[in-house]
């Protein structure tokens, strides 16, 4: 193994404990807090946390093996069923990205209508296309034999090795991402970008109200003053950041290796293998970034894991000192006798 190879199986090896042990993390929480299981994003996030699991114990793992061995990992038919379900996952993860931006949008775009609009029904709607439309594309591909290890990526996926069928894989690979990764990014710019407009708007009449009530408070401190526009600040941009976190994400992380599918197929342009497998890690880094990006690092996942911990941990605190109580009694009845 070169140093590249080695350094890309380490970046592999990484990507999977962390989105393991994240995931992991949001699937406890769904199953702990009652009021998330109440919420109707929990079930795309749930959704979400599926497919990234899947992804992190099914797909990750032989691409870590075709990096060290540099051949295909195991036999055709381990390398079919993975390379079908690596489809699946990746359009099904990217179309729960995109139901969960409806979801905020018609949340913060119709407030007063959003629990009628979005209830535990019309998400399983929403989930059950999510899921057709995710499994058509590699039923097709497999009923064609256009899957299997790719050395391109290190994986098994996505591949046509008759000459005689390019034009017809040219024709469904761009059909696919068209309707996956384009098709998503084009609902997340949409949704957010309306949701940032209202943001942007509600902060503005915020602002006009904090201001005329710092021009009516004379002797206010100039420290308070300070604070009030610093916060004031804050405001506007905070919206702007989670949103640009979103989108700026979904692109970071797939548009690379959707770009390389692409241009692989021309015969013209020649990629590098390192590169094929750095923009395949950068697609399993979604799987890493979006328990945070989603779930982990809001206010109630925040509190629910870290009731969990606090659980354990009461729970081991009472029994060392039941433990120690019991050790105390027996010290006791020995000494009595």
């Amino acid at each position: 193994m070169s140093i590249w190879e080695v350094i890309l199986a380490f970046v592999v090896v990484v990507l999977m404990l962390v989105a393991l042990l994240a995931n992991v993390l949001v699937l406890l929480c769904f199953l702990y807090s009652a009021d998330i299981r109440k919420q109707v994003p929990g079930l795309f996030i749930l959704n979400l946390t599926f497919c990234n699991l899947l992804m992190t114990v099914s797909n990750m793992p032989l691409t870590l093996a075709g990096i060290i061995y540099e051949s295909q990992p195991g036999g055709d038919q381990i390398c079919h069923i993975v390379g079908f379900l690596e489809t699946f996952l990746t359009t099904n993860s990217m179309l729960s990205m995109a139901a969960l931006s409806i979801d905020r949008w018609i949340a913060v775009v119709f407030p007063l209508s959003y629990h009628s609009k979005m209830r535990y029904r019309d998400a399983a709607l929403i989930l059950s296309y999510t899921w057709l439309h995710s499994v058509s594309f590699p039923i097709v591909a497999a009923s064609l034999s256009w899957v299997g290890f790719h050395h391109l990526y290190a994986s098994c996926t996505l591949y046509n090795k008759r000459p005689e069928d390019r034009t017809q894989f040219v024709i469904f690979t761009g059909v696919f991402h068209a309707l996956s990764f384009l098709l998503s990014l084009i609902v997340l710019c949409f949704t957010y970008l309306k949701v940032l407009k209202v943001a942007r708007f509600h902060c503005k009449r915020i602002d006009v109200i904090t201001m005329q009530t710092l021009v009516l408070l004379v002797d206010i401190h100039p420290s308070v003053r300070e604070r009030c526009l610093e916060e004031q600040k804050r405001r506007r941009q905070r919206a702007t950041k989670k949103i640009s976190t979103f989108i700026g994400t979904f692109i970071l992380c797939f548009a690379p290796y959707v770009i390389t599918r692409l241009v692989e197929l021309s015969s013209v342009v020649h990629i590098n293998s390192h590169w094929g497998v750095i923009s395949k890690c950068l697609a399993y880094s979604k799987a890493v970034s979006d328990p945070f990006v989603y779930s982990l690092l809001r206010h109630q996942y925040r509190k629910t894991w870290k009731d969990i911990i606090n659980k354990i941990l009461k729970r081991s605190s009472i029994n060392s000192s039941a433990l120690t109580s019991e050790s105390h009694n027996r010290n006791i009845l020995q000494l009595n006798e």
